[in-house]
């Protein structure tokens, strides 16, 4: 007779940083268990906001030694969209390309952070950074800890590379240097802050007199709120007067 053992239900609240970005970064991690709290934090020499906010998830998850039900709280949704919107396997998938010729960033923890969910049931939840949460503030004071920590470590696959989009070739720029990179999909990477741009639909659009072209939809950044114009939304406005010239 098998013996029947109960699946733990684990929440993991987690937030990371650079700072600057890309520049010493940290993350911090709360796991709670029926009442009971483990805390921990760790600092990098050099890094991003992003991997660190997919490092304290991956962190967290690989603490647990048994399959378990998993509540991931974080208010990355660079981290959360990523996997809920499936954009992580199809990268995957893809032989870990954004698309054609254009490879995945933080492919390395993609690979890590989808490893380590497929070992548990886990479930993902956004929380707004900086608005009073318990657990989220103090994940931040710990990330902190972690940037301002005196035995930095090497983040191993950091490169501070970014893909040209148009020559669609690797070069030697960071983060900070990617101004001239086009954003032209939906999950592009902000160029202010890395976070994934969505589309979004203007609420109210006002054509005015003699305009030839209008923007059916634009990409926006939740996180730093850039708006960004692609090609691909623009429509023509045909002037009724030309169609009988």
């Amino acid at each position: 007779m098998k013996e029947w053992t109960e699946i733990p239900d684990i929440e993991l609240f987690s937030d990371g940083g650079a700072s600057p970005n890309p520049g010493k970064g940290g993350f911090g991690v709360i796991l709670s268990y029926k009442g009971r709290r483990k805390e921990f934090f760790k600092g990098y020499e050099l890094t991003t906001n992003n991997r660190m906010e997919l490092m304290g998830v991956i962190f967290g998850l690989e603490q647990l030694k048994t399959k378990s039900n998993v509540q991931v709280f974080t208010d990355s949704k660079y981290v959360i969209n990523g996997i809920t919107k499936g954009w992580a396997e199809k990268w995957n998938k893809n032989g870990w390309q954004r698309k054609k010729n254009v490879p995945a960033i933080n492919s390395d923890l993609w690979n890590r952070l989808l490893n380590v969910i497929s070992e548990h049931n886990v479930e993902f939840n956004w929380i707004k950074g900086h608005s009073g949460h318990l657990e989220n503030e103090r994940c931040d004071t710990l990330a902190n800890n972690g940037i301002n920590s005196k035995e930095l470590i090497e983040d191993i696959g950091y490169e501070p590379q970014e893909v040209d989009s148009e020559q669609t070739s690797y070069s030697n720029r960071t983060y900070t240097e990617k101004s001239k990179v086009k954003i032209e999909n939906v999950g592009d990477e902000c160029r202010k802050c890395g976070e994934s741009v969505i589309k979004k639909k203007p609420k109210k659009r006002k054509i005015k007199a003699n305009q030839s072209y209008y923007y059916e939809y634009y990409l926006f950044c939740p996180s730093c709120k850039t708006m960004y114009m692609t090609e691909d939304a623009k429509r023509e406005i045909i002037n009724e007067k030309k169609l009988f010239e």
